[in-house]
């Protein structure tokens, strides 16, 4: 098989692209555009010319007849009456009663991440509570509709407590957790 020596061969010359193309044409039509748009703003101040020059004088208005008075009482206006406000006054001294009702303290609370029906998935999702620091335990449920195992944390002695653990939780990216009461 014959060699070739692509050294000596050259590069093809270059095609004219785009670019050469663009330079190549004079923008006809954008030179009749511009061209048409100052010919008519030049028409349009020419026709306006001396538009201003045009004095109009103002029509004197009709006189307003004001009804005359019937007597003295009416032409006068009665005095301004003098604003009075009394809450300045009685708010400092009045004071609200507000009726909070009373929580009272329904127990421990409980936080439940997940419900699954294979304990492999319960566990994976207990891993992953256990690697953001928290301690999960796994509760195994049988109910009419088969086995739950159960992911929770807890118990909680506050739910303030309970909510900054699932928060912690959600930053770590596992936003399933519930709050509720301990059973």
């Amino acid at each position: 098989m014959a060699t070739r020596d692509y050294a000596k061969r050259g590069r093809k010359p270059r095609s004219r692209g785009r670019k050469a193309a663009a330079k190549a044409s004079f923008p006809w039509v954008r030179l009749v555009v511009v061209l048409a748009l100052i010919a008519g703003f030049g028409y349009f101040l020419w026709s306006i010319q001396g538009a201003s020059d045009e004095v109009v004088e103002p029509q004197p208005a009709a006189e307003v007849v004001k009804p005359k008075p019937k007597s003295k009482a009416e032409a006068e206006l009665p005095e301004k009456p003098k604003e009075t406000w009394e809450y300045i006054e009685t708010l400092p001294e009045k004071q609200v009663e507000v009726e909070v009702p009373k929580q009272e303290l329904k127990g421990p609370y409980q936080m439940q991440c997940g419900s699954f029906r294979t304990q492999d998935q319960a566990e994976a999702m207990k891993a992953r509570i256990a690697f953001m620091g928290l301690e999960s335990e796994i509760r195994r449920t049988e109910g009419s509709n088969g086995v739950w195992y159960r992911v929770r944390l807890g118990p909680y002695e506050r739910k303030r407590l309970a909510e900054s653990d699932r928060h912690a939780l959600q930053r770590g990216g596992i936003n399933t957790c519930q709050i509720w009461l301990w059973n």
